[in-house]
């Protein structure tokens, strides 16, 4: 596993909901990665009450404040379009040959950074194609004042080429960025499974290894 897989690996561990499982893992992500922008959340982490952390990470990670960890709501907002985009995320899983299983969404950014991990050219691809919601998160967090920013710019620091340094040139980057494939992917339309929790997978595959993903906690909302 590269460098920049450990990162994503590591990254995405510290960007789910910190709960016990997270505490009890401190230690571990502390060894995995020697990144500076990481060792410094795993400090932050280790003095913080599990209550406070879990508060800040929840009024943090909220529509409503415009910091978002699905990465499609950057993109399509609650749309339509967005449920084809998430159909072309799981598809992308599947090509490799895995399964989407978890409770989650498949955009959600900590399930992600673990495709990227395990495929790094495949995931690395699927960042790039949503690298400008994901630097607009970057951004949004940066304002916010949070160690959590320290996460994401470890994340944004394993794509190529600089980082944008304002909204502007995030918004840039998404009219200059890689096109979208959308044939094949008509809303309701055959072999395109409903949306949303409890989904039913399309046909026989390889459950993804994630068991560090909880179920989700009602933690994403609408956008106003």
């Amino acid at each position: 596993m590269s460098p920049d897989a450990v990162v994503r690996l590591v990254a995405g561990r510290l960007l789910q909901y910190p709960n016990e499982w997270l505490y009890a893992d401190l230690d571990r992500l502390h060894d995995a990665c020697d990144h500076p922008l990481l060792r410094e959340f795993v400090a932050h982490a280790r003095v913080r009450r599990p209550l406070d952390l879990a508060a800040h990470y929840t009024d943090v990670f909220d529509t409503r404040n415009r910091r978002c960890l699905y990465l499609t709501w950057w993109s399509d907002g609650d749309t339509r379009n967005r449920g084809l985009s998430l159909v072309r995320v799981k598809r992308v899983y599947r090509e490799h040959g895995l399964e989407f299983a978890s409770t989650e969404l498949p955009d959600f950014l900590p399930v992600m950074l673990e495709f990227a991990a395990r495929e790094e050219a495949a995931g690395a691809a699927l960042l790039e194609e949503h690298r400008a919601g994901l630097e607009l998160l970057r951004l949004a967090v940066t304002d916010a004042d949070t160690p959590y920013a320290r996460v994401l710019e470890a994340v944004c620091g394993t794509l190529p080429g600089p980082s944008p340094r304002t909204r502007a040139e995030a918004k840039a980057l998404a009219r200059s960025g890689p096109p979208r494939e959308s044939v094949g992917l008509e809303p309701f339309g055959p072999g395109v499974e409903p949306l949303g929790p409890g989904m039913e997978p399309l046909g026989p595959g390889v459950a993804l290894p994630w068991p560090t993903l909880p179920g989700r906690s009602g933690r994403e909302r609408t956008p106003a």
